[in-house]
């Protein structure tokens, strides 16, 4: 498109094809001002937009940074990882519920986690698998304990199952057996911490685009004519949107209602709880490690995000990571993070139907699924779930105990969870920085949660 304004009516030509059914890669050309660009990609779209770029950077100095920094492999490899990924999450799901028959195998959104260590698919392994539970938790039901999961989003389980596979990998290296050190996936960081080894690398797998920007403009697949976002600066792209207590869908955030209270949501007003797509954007510069975890390790990132229907890119990128591309002032080690993007060959049906309010996860060394009410955060007999926050906090102090004088010094004594998650100092500046790229960008404030939530014990 701009291209097209700076050089009206350019033709494109198809030069070339190579690679097998499954791992296409397709050539094009166009010829600006007597000079000819080529670009290549898995689609003739794609291609064409490559040579696009190349011709901007040329003969305009345009840099349109869509590639990530950090390739794991060439993109014509992104094809493979991608069906790879959202194979081995499927299987894991079918063998997690008896081949789908099982009463808890119903459910509208799929996500994992897949780990690779090396450029290999071969050796890819899931380490979390979870469904999504159509709603939030109701605001009746919130815990000031940490019991309670407020939000059962597929891919948000997903990510708080990964946490816990980190849990155990860190206390691996910490182990007293020596044997254990090496089955780790973490080693020691040059600034006193942990930090994830080389060649370990994250993959995040959703059955469909995430609520919130990336799902509100692609409600259908991309077909042949899909040239893109025919009206990317509408103002509703890339607001910040809140999903609703007890309901689906999202809405934008009014900016008067950033700040909600205990007693205002138990007196009924809607709990309000942040997109998908909102948290994803968030996670590609404060990492996926959350702040706990960060007082350990250096931040973690997923290395590329993979849909299995209603992938349409430009929308995509901008709603992870796009549209804070100003965002400015980071802490040492964090980054705005560009993960590869990319769809599956041929795109899972549509789940017919309203999701279930239950939500199941798994985490690679559970025996089985847990099975949560998306309504209340807690299993189906009231009992926290093994991903809710005081869980994880013990399994926090746990690793704590086992650090060394020094390191733990350096973190200060834990109290409350809160006041723990605020003394992570640069995870919580690095978040404040994504907030502040929203409001510069002009697309509202974010909703945060009542505070009272996270000031408990952990002797609860």
């Amino acid at each position: 498109m701009i291209l097209n304004e700076l050089r009206p009516g350019l033709k494109y030509d198809f030069v070339s094809e190579s690679g097998e059914s499954h791992a296409k890669n397709f050539v094009m050309s166009v010829t600006v001002d007597s000079q000819t660009f080529e670009g290549s990609g898995r689609n003739k779209k794609l291609a064409k937009a490559r040579a696009a770029q190349s011709a901007l950077a040329s003969l305009f100095n345009m840099q349109l940074d869509q590639t990530p920094s950090q390739q794991p492999i060439p993109s014509e490899g992104l094809q493979v990882l991608a069906d790879a990924v959202s194979r081995l999450v499927v299987d894991k799901f079918s063998e997690l519920t008896d081949n789908f028959t099982s009463p808890h195998a119903r459910r509208k959104v799929l996500a994992g986690v897949v780990m690779t260590t090396g450029t290999d698919v071969k050796d890819a392994q899931v380490i979390s698998v979870s469904t999504e539970g159509t709603k939030c938790i109701n605001g009746e039901y919130m815990s000031d304990r940490g019991l309670a999961l407020n939000d059962c989003h597929a891919e948000i389980i997903a990510r708080r199952s990964l946490l816990r596979f980190l849990y155990t990998q860190l206390e691996f290296f910490l182990s007293s057996t020596r044997e254990d050190h090496p089955k780790s996936i973490f080693m020691k960081s040059e600034r006193g911490g942990f930090r994830l080894k080389d060649n370990v690398q994250f993959h995040l797998y959703i059955s469909t685009s995430p609520c919130g920007d990336a799902r509100i403009f692609s409600p259908h697949e991309a077909g042949q004519e899909d040239q893109g976002d025919r009206h990317p600066n509408r103002k509703a792209r890339g607001q910040l949107r809140t999903k609703i207590e007890s309901g689906e869908g999202t809405i934008p955030v009014r900016s008067s209602s950033t700040i909600q209270t205990w007693d205002g949501v138990l007196q009924g007003e809607r709990l309000l709880t942040m997109s998908c797509s909102d948290k994803i954007a968030r996670w590609n510069v404060a990492g996926i490690q959350g702040s706990l975890f960060s007082l350990f390790v250096e931040p973690i990132y997923f290395s590329s995000i993979i849909l299995g229907s209603l992938y349409h890119g430009d929308h995509l990128s901008r709603a992870v990571y796009q549209r804070i591309a100003d965002i400015e002032d980071l802490p040492s080690f964090y980054s705005l993070n560009k993960p590869l993007l990319s769809g599956i060959s041929n795109a899972e049906a549509r789940q017919p139907g309203k999701a279930p309010s239950f939500s199941v996860n798994w985490t690679v060394g559970d025996t089985g699924l847990e099975v949560i009410n998306a309504t209340t955060g807690k299993d189906e007999m009231g009992r926290a779930s093994r991903l809710c926050k005081h869980a994880l906090y013990s399994r926090w102090m746990r690793l704590y105990a086992k650090l060394s004088s020094n390191l733990r010094t350096k973190i200060g004594k834990p109290n409350l969870y809160y006041d723990t998650k605020q003394s992570a100092s640069e995870y919580q500046a690095a978040k404040e920085c994504v907030f502040k790229a929203f409001q510069k960008a002009g697309l509202g404030a974010w909703v945060k949660k009542p505070i009272e939530q996270d000031q408990f014990p952990l002797t609860v």
